[in-house]
């Protein structure tokens, strides 16, 4: 398959200007010029690798390598489960709010190309009632990727405790195990 005639006719004007060039006389008109052309030139080279070569079915990988050309890679990435421990320090900006500051457990498994983010389990419970055993029993979570995360409550909130547990989750939503229960009274 030939290339468009008019995609030859502008690479050899391209290679013209780049010999010009070469003069060290060239003033900024004719570097204007001339990128204007390379801009032209590789928009329509472009089109047509997608258009002639990228989509054709009769174009193998091997002849886009002889080419130098990128072959899509149809192996998809896999992505790990996570498995390190995630936790938070607690602060309290103002009134009615929590701030989590999260991080990892120190000295548990770490590989951070498996996390994607953190999944914070939480619930608010009256002070006296039963506090939850773990992330289980926490009926309302959230998702961030931030390493902090605010928390706002109801004034009738006040008062009463806050539990948090804190899980990694991957990007194809693989939680790793769970976190330990942290909680704090809502000011």
């Amino acid at each position: 398959m030939e290339p468009p005639e008019e995609l030859e006719t502008l690479a050899m004007d391209f290679s013209m200007r780049v010999t010009a060039m070469q003069n060290p006389n060239v003033g900024r008109v004719e570097i204007r010029e001339k990128n204007l052309v390379k801009k032209r030139l590789v928009k329509d080279i472009r089109a047509f690798i997608q258009g002639f070569i990228s989509k054709n079915p009769f174009v193998t990988e091997a002849d886009k390598l002889s080419m130098g050309l990128r072959v899509h890679d149809t192996i998809p990435t896999t992505i790990l489960d996570p498995v390190g421990l995630a936790t938070a320090t607690i602060t309290f900006p103002s009134s009615m709010q929590l701030m989590l500051h999260l991080k990892s457990v120190e000295e548990t498994q770490d590989d951070p190309r498996a996390y994607y983010g953190y999944r914070i389990y939480y619930g608010v419970y009256p002070q006296g009632e039963t506090p939850p055993r773990d992330g289980l029993d926490l009926r309302q979570s959230r998702f961030t990727r931030r390493s902090k995360e605010r928390f706002t409550f109801l004034p009738s909130d006040i008062g009463k405790s806050a539990f948090f547990s804190i899980r990694y989750e991957n990007s194809k939503g693989k939680a790793g195990p769970w976190g330990p229960m942290i909680s704090a009274l809502i000011p």
